[in-house]
This record gives structure tokens, sequence and C-alpha cells, in this order.
């Protein structure tokens, strides 16, 4: 099994979601797998990773909001901002189960070395233990930019280190010495990219790929991506293309168009980059004869980022966008782009912050339809029961002494194999903004104003019919359910 996951890439932004970014690799496991158009995460990158790893909603594993710093003392509780002893991951479940449990990548679910990968369940470990770092060098102080191998702090080269290709060469590492002693056991593999997440990073000649491709600016990006999801199915006439917030200025308004271009250049280099890496690590397994039984799964761990991050004061002026000792993101403007055609962003429990591009790969597993894109509707809690239920293994009652919280998740070997999903009842939660969807509908709240919004997903899916004052009785049945569901969790008033 295999889990590669993105870290802030948007809902459209793989060329089998409607991008004009080159990722072929992605797009062939599209097409030769199953492709959901509604697969969502858990709006931010802590609260996301914790809910994959364990099958449990954020709160529940103790990832409310973020993770908490290596030298806190954080309260116990669902904020206490690491995995707690109620929940298992999945690498310690499957490990029980005689897999052999290798990651590579961010882990951001705890900043102690006692909070490590390594005691989480996984056999071998290389990657950033926080959240957000330069692809190229050490330039933030070591307590914000951990980097380990094995238990053990490890600090990158001064040339030739690229981040995202230190992740698949370790991931690669991880199979092929697998292949050549562990035959006879099965491995689990987590490969959580750093990339496309800010600084924007990448290397000169993915950069140069996209010269001149965005010059047209975002408004005609976003229109030809939005064309294209609709003649590759992804979206229907039901999808709207929603408006574009105010705040983003008109292309032929701004004064440095060719800056904001090269933005756009990079973090389109840096998806490349990382669909390369994967390519790799299919043509490893095919070499190996395990691609058709390996499972593959690819998921972002929230929408795209409209962050800005100028006031970290990182960036040198003097630096070429995307080359070491620039730092910077690509903002508003184009991760409005990227969520084509949804609203809102990362950290946000409008679609735009939480649907994700999710793709299946499993020929040996896996039922041969006609179509390869599903309209069940998934959850990134669903992740592990999944997992467990392909792997035949068993989620514990207890572990290492600890009472284990349930799954929230259910497993998705039914729709792999042709099911078509059943309607069930989801709930997000960050940072005051909150959502429930309960089969078609959907309810948002959480704002600053304290109204809350109800839309009919099935005729609304962009959530731009607000329908609250309609349907009076709906709102109330789905607040009284979510607020149930939050005072269970230890969500925060």
């Amino acid at each position: 099994m295999i889990l590669i996951m993105a870290d802030d890439m948007g809902y459209a932004d793989l060329g089998c979601y409607g991008s004009e970014i080159h990722t072929p690799n992605l797009d062939q496991l599209a097409g030769d797998g199953l492709q959901f158009r509604s697969f969502y995460n858990a709006t931010r990158c802590c609260p996301s990773r914790a809910a994959l790893l364990t099958g449990l909603y954020p709160h529940e594993a103790g990832m409310g909001k973020m993770v908490s710093n290596a030298g806190s003392t954080p309260k116990p509780g669902p904020y206490q901002g690491f995995l707690n002893e109620q929940s298992v991951t999945l690498a310690e479940v499957l490990k029980e189960a005689g897999y052999k449990t290798y990651m590579a990548g961010k882990w951001h679910v705890g900043e102690r070395p006692e909070h490590w990968p390594r005691q989480r369940g996984f056999d071998h470990y290389f990657g950033l233990i926080s959240g957000a770092s330069s692809y190229f060098e050490l330039v933030e102080e070591p307590r914000k930019r951990q980097m380990v191998h094995e238990d053990e702090l490890w600090f990158p080269p001064t040339e030739n280190f690229y981040m995202t290709d230190a992740f698949t060469d370790t991931a690669l590492s991880f199979l092929e010495k697998h292949n050549r002693k562990e035959q006879d056991k099965p491995f689990f593999l987590y490969l959580a990219y750093t990339a496309p997440h800010w600084p924007l990073h990448a290397l000169e000649e993915d950069i140069e790929r996209y010269d001149g491709m965005y010059d047209k600016g975002w408004e005609h990006i976003r229109r030809q991506r939005y064309e294209r999801m609709q003649k590759l199915g992804i979206i229907d006439g039901r999808h709207k293309l929603s408006a574009s917030p105010t705040e983003i200025p008109r292309w032929e308004s701004l004064d440095n168009p060719v800056a904001w271009a090269d933005r756009m250049e990079v973090y389109a280099a840096m998806v490349d980059r990382m669909d390369q890496g994967i390519g790799r690590i299919v043509a490893t397994l095919k070499k190996q004869g395990k691609l058709n039984n390996t499972l593959i799964v690819f998921l972002s761990d929230n929408g795209a980022s409209a962050e800005n991050i100028d006031g970290r004061k990182l960036h040198d002026p003097c630096a070429k966008v995307g080359r070491p000792g620039s730092y910077l993101a690509y903002d508003e403007p184009w991760a409005n782009v990227s969520n084509t055609p949804y609203r809102k962003y990362k950290s946000w429990t409008e679609e735009g912050g939480i649907i994700t591009p999710f793709i299946v790969h499993w020929p040996d597993g896996t039922h041969k339809r006609q179509h390869h894109q599903t309209n069940a509707v998934g959850h990134i809690t669903d992740i592990m029961p999944t997992c467990i239920d392909i792997a035949g293994a068993n989620y514990p009652e207890k572990f290492k002494g600890h009472a284990i919280k349930n799954m929230r998740g259910v497993s998705l070997l039914p729709v792999f194999k042709g099911d078509t999903g059943a309607e069930r009842i989801l709930y997000w939660e960050h940072f005051g903004k909150w959502a429930i969807r309960d089969g078609d509908w959907k309810l948002v709240g959480g704002d600053a104003d304290g109204n809350v919004r109800l839309f009919n997903m099935q005729d609304d899916p962009v959530e731009q019919h607000d329908l609250s004052q309609q349907e009076p009785a709906m709102v109330d049945k789905m607040k009284r359910a979510y607020d149930n569901w939050a005072m269970g969790v230890g969500v925060e008033d």
C-alpha cells in the first residue's frame, strides 16, 4: 500500500482534474484507476494528517487546531497538538498485521521526539517534522524546521538538495530495500510531499517548461480550467463557475503582471516535479512486478492556500522567484485558480477548502468499469478503515494499555469494487469555521457575521445559492446534529 499526499494543492491542479500543469503520471493512475469527484479532507495540514493516520475526526486524535510547539507544554485534549494515546495510527495497525511500514515526507502531527513517526508505528522515516520549509536550504531556526532521519535531526547538504526529490529518493530506497530483503512481507509506504506548499521553490529546468504559460493572467487560466474540467467530466452543468472575490484585481490592472506570472510558473513546476517523482515510483513498482497488486492512493491535505507570507520577512528581493533566497507564496489570486470552480481556500469549510482530488490505482483489486470516475462521497477518515479492510487487519479496542476510540470513517472497498457509496453525515470544524454535510445537504457556519448558509449539493455543488431562509427546518435539524457532534468531540465554543 502507498498513500501519497500533496500539500496545499487545489482541486484543479492536476491534468486529470482540468489543469494545464504537466502531470502525466498521476493522469495515468487516474485513467487506469478510479477518480473521485467528491472526496473531502479535514480543512488544513495538521487536522487532515491526523484524520488520515487515525480514521478519527481531528479533535478526537488531539489535533483540532495545529501542532503544538516542541518547547511548549500543551494541555491534553482535542487541541493538544499531537496524536493522543486514545488513537492508533494506520502504521501501528498494519505493523501488528505483519506489514513493514515506511514514511518519507512531512509529519506535522507531533514535534517532540516522543511523538515522531517511529514512535507511532513506522519502521523507517525520513522527512520534515514541522510544517513548512525552504526546499533548498536551512533558512529558519532549526526548531521550526526539523528534518529527521530515523530518530535523529538531519541537516541538508549545502548544494544539490531539493526537498521533493529527497522524499522521492527516500521512498524509492525503501521500496528497493524492501524488494531485496523483505519480499515475504507486505509493505505500507506513506509519502507526504511538501509540494506545492509555500515557499515557491522549484528547479530551473522545471520552471522553464512553464515560461510564458501564465502571461494571460488568472481570469484566463481559470476559465480554461473550468472548460477543461467540463470536457473531462469532473464537473457538469450544475457546477457554475463561482465569481472571483472582489479583492482579486483584474489582470490588466496590474503594474507587475510578469512577477505574478512568474509565481504561478514556479508553483506549476513544483507540482510537475512531484508528478515526476510519482512516475519514478510507479516505474519501480512495475519493474518489481508489483504495480497491479499495490494499492496507490493520492490526495491533497486541503484546498489551495491563499496565505500571504510577506510578513515572515524571509524573501530576498534580489533573488529570482523560485530559486534559493526567494521566499514567496502565490497568494489568493492564483489559489482561486487552483480551486476552480469552488469558493474559499485552505482552512475554510466551503468546498474550496475541503474538496480534494482523490485517485485510487489498484488494478488487481478494483472493479473494471467503463467510466473511471465516481460520484461516491468519501472523506479522509475513510482511508484508515479502507486500508485495514484490504489488509485484513484488526482495529484494536486497546493498544499499549490505552482504550482506543472507534473509527469514524467507513471502508471504501465497496466503492472500489463498483458500488455507488452510501449517504452519510460528515462534519468539519477548524478555528471556529464549521460545516456538516448530510446526504445532499450542507450547512456552513463560523463566519464573523454569525450566520449559517444552507446548500443543496446535488443541485448547487459550488455553493452559490443559500437556502437557509427557505428551509428553516433543515437548518435546525442540521445545526442540532452539528452541535451534538461538536460536543462529543470536544470542539471549543
